[in-house]
Order: C-alpha cells, then structure tokens, then sequence
C-alpha cells in the first residue's frame, strides 16, 4: 500500500516570527495543486492524517473536501521538537540541519522512531500532511543516510513511500527547493 508524506504549503510567517502560522496565498495554492496530484492516486479509502499544525491542516484542506473526508490529527508527525525558545529556533535548527543523527539526544532520536513507527502501524494507504524535517526524518532513515538533512523537499511538495506489510520502501522524492527553508 501507498503512504504519500506531502510538505505543508508555504506559511504566512517564518519559524522565527510565529508558533503556528497558516497558509499564505501561494500556500494555498501549493495545497490545491497537491490535492489535484493525488486526487489520481487516493481514493475514499485513503487515510487523511496531519500534523496539528495550522499550515499543515490547511494543506490537508483541500483533498478531504475533495475526498468529503475527515484529516485526523497525529502529534507524532509535527514539527520536531526544539529546545529553544521560539526567538532561538531558527538559529537552533539550522545548526540541526548541519549535523547528524548519531550526534542527536535521545528524544530526538525518540522523535524519528515514532514517526517511522507509525507509519509501519498504518493498516491502509495514507496520506500525511507535515513538516519538512518530519519528511527528511523518515527520508533519511529509509535511505539510511546519516546526516540530519538529506533533501530539501519544496511547499506542497508529495514524498511517496511503500508499506510492504513489515517495513517501508521511498518509491519517490518529492520536488526539492530550488532555495533553502525561510
């Protein structure tokens, strides 16, 4: 079965400036695009999951209408957890981005496992609207890569795994940036 991890759309506001920002106009429109894109692959059976995310929600908006569904919400598949406080964030995860996994503490450790867990313990396809470095967390652990960053996928951009039944393949990369997070 299919598990399709789809990039939120643009936020109105950058990690620095606030908590849980929406969807800007070109946001809005990356979330449709993407709703048209796997409107050919999902259908009334396909899971809807999100992160409780304001900007990921908002992205998942348009496939359930779509789809008359409901997008449940899954705490594991937010943004990871930062230590900081929010005005430190941005500094904080680009040194993130520069490391590797073996260097991270356990919660962080903790925080990819569980969101590769969950994605083991789906029992139907799936589509997960979250984050990018939700999306390079699992990216990263099935191409068994050791740094942190392993691709920049783009707003709204859709990341399709397999589920075999007991473990996860990456059947395709979503479409990477052209420029670097804000």
């Amino acid at each position: 079965m299919d598990i399709f991890l789809v990039r939120h759309g643009e936020a109105a506001a950058s990690w620095g400036e606030a908590p849980d920002p929406g969807l800007s106009v070109l946001g809005r429109q990356q979330a449709e695009d993407a709703a048209t894109a796997l409107r050919q692959h999902v259908g009334q059976h396909t899971l809807l999951i999100s992160s409780p995310l304001q900007r990921a929600l908002e992205t998942a908006a348009p496939l359930a209408r779509e789809l008359q569904q409901a997008v449940h919400t899954d705490a594991v598949f937010r943004e990871i957890p930062s230590p900081v406080p929010l005005a430190q964030r941005q500094a904080w995860l680009r040194q993130f981005m520069r490391q590797q996994w073996m260097e991270q503490g356990d919660d962080l450790k903790a925080w990819r496992r569980s969101a590769l867990e969950r994605l083991l313990a789906l029992q139907q396809s799936a589509v997960v609207f979250t984050h990018f470095l939700v999306i390079n967390a699992v990216v990263g652990q099935l191409m068994q890569r050791p740094e942190t960053l392993c691709f920049w996928p783009d707003n709204g951009s859709i990341t399709q795994l397999r589920h075999t039944g007991s473990n996860l393949e990456l059947v395709a990369r979503g479409i990477e940036m052209a420029t670097h997070v804000n």
